[in-house]
């Protein structure tokens, strides 16, 4: 195959793992936001439009716990849905699923090898490459319905090439400020970049940022939203979502973010899934996601959460809370393990009041902080005797594990690489 800025593309019969080593190396930069070389490619791809439905989840938090509610509601429903998410924990195929399994290695390189074809002299990101390559995964799959999650933003992410039929923004906060803004209003423009005229959209969150409100009007969306489409109402563990439209939704209740699993019942009654109202509920009450509040270990008991920025660790905080209120655990001990542009002083401000010890561990890939940089970002908002650094995040679980007792909990957060870190501690 012919050479990229100097690097030589996979020869056919060439691995998974070799063109992912390839798309690591054809683009000058990790990150370039635009959808110009992607429509250019993905014309030469795909010259009409999917015959799938579009469903595109975008927001700051929640869009994982949104898709694999989605996923899951689909295929109760008996349609057949790929999925598209990002990042991922262990094995990229995990990025692409069809009708709930991870795409095969082959779909994947075959996929690959017409993207690599079709851009010619055209440079894409590792993120562009791949979300071009799930679209064909999914095309020659033949399912009904694409389910896709933005990577970051939404105006000029790769994802937004195709116009969604659905969307979903689940939430809008501060994350990636360097690229989107450093205010609510100007990240909600960039997240609200995925709605489309005169479609129906749902906000998942209970305080949209004036300027999703604002897109919404402009393009005549009809966005429902908590208090404006369907009410959220909760008395002890059960959770209820009423619709404007007469729907009566049971939602379980702390297993995953409620708003998300409320965006995605609303959403299954605007696509007229053929499920009723408690056969919803019920297809809910299962769904689970790695690596979201997910639990691996008991006596202590261990929960694990990808959870990067203040806004995912307000949850945290409060869902620990209830655990410790209920008499679930004496008390919690973080092992927290982050990435260089992320709030780590925000996200130890949001748990600082749940959490009685941190352990923190350094990680050691792109953009991962060594124990001594986490320290110095949140030794002013966590005292010092409350703090233990370790070089790695296993020897901060072994740690946490060794001061926790029966009683106590433990959460493993604040990345994908500190999760699966964690993952692989108690495999």
């Amino acid at each position: 195959m012919p050479a990229s800025d100097g690097v030589l593309a996979p020869e056919p019969g060439a691995s998974l793992g070799q063109w992912l080593t390839y798309l690591e190396s054809i683009h000058p930069v990790e990150m370039e936001l635009g959808l110009d070389r992607v429509l250019i490619v993905l014309r030469r791809l795909m010259p009409g439009r999917p015959q799938a439905r579009v469903i595109t989840v975008g927001g700051t938090n929640g869009k994982g716990s949104t898709v694999a509610a989605l996923e899951a509601l689909l295929l109760a429903s008996g349609a057949t849905v790929g999925s598209y998410t990002s990042p991922h924990l262990f094995v990229y195929n995990e990025r692409v699923r069809i009708n709930g399994h991870n795409a095969s290695d082959e779909a994947l390189v075959r996929a690959f090898e017409q993207v690599e074809a079709a851009r010619r002299d055209v440079s894409l990101t590792y993120f562009e490459f791949g979300t071009l390559a799930a679209f064909l995964v999914m095309a020659e799959a033949g399912v009904d319905n694409m389910v896709l999650e933005v990577g970051l933003g939404g105006r000029l992410d790769a994802v937004n090439v195709l116009d969604a039929d659905l969307a979903i923004i689940t939430s809008v906060d501060l994350d990636h400020t360097a690229w989107l803004g450093d205010d609510r209003d100007a990240i909600g423009f960039e997240k609200a970049g995925i709605l489309r005229p005169g479609q129906t959209a749902v906000y998942a969150d209970l305080d949209p940022p004036p300027s999703v409100l604002q897109q919404a009007s402009a393009q005549r969306v009809q966005l429902l939203r908590p208090g404006k489409g369907y009410v959220i109402s909760r008395d002890g563990d059960q959770v209820m979502v009423q619709t404007d439209s007469g729907h009566q939704l049971p939602l379980p209740a702390d297993r995953l973010p409620v708003n998300s699993l409320a965006a995605a019942a609303v959403a299954a009654t605007e696509l007229a899934l053929a499920l009723s109202d408690p056969q919803i509920g019920e297809v809910l009450a299962a769904v689970s996601l790695p690596g979201r509040f997910e639990q691996v270990a008991r006596r202590p008991d261990v929960f694990l959460d990808v959870g990067h920025n203040p806004h995912a660790a307000h949850w945290l905080s409060r869902r620990l809370r209830s655990l410790r209120d209920t008499g679930r655990c004496s008390r919690v001990l973080a092992v927290y393990g982050g990435l260089s542009d992320k709030d780590s002083a925000g996200v130890a401000r949001a748990l600082a009041p749940t959490v009685d010890q941190w352990f923190i561990g350094g990680l050691e890939v792109t953009r991962g902080l060594s124990a001594e940089a986490l320290l110095e970002r949140v030794q002013t908002v966590i005292p010092k005797d409350r703090l233990t650094t370790c070089a790695t995040v296993s020897g901060a679980i072994e740690r946490a594990l060794d001061s926790a007792g029966d009683d106590g909990l433990v959460l493993i957060f604040g990345s994908f690489y500190t999760v699966a870190e964690g993952r692989r501690f108690f495999s």
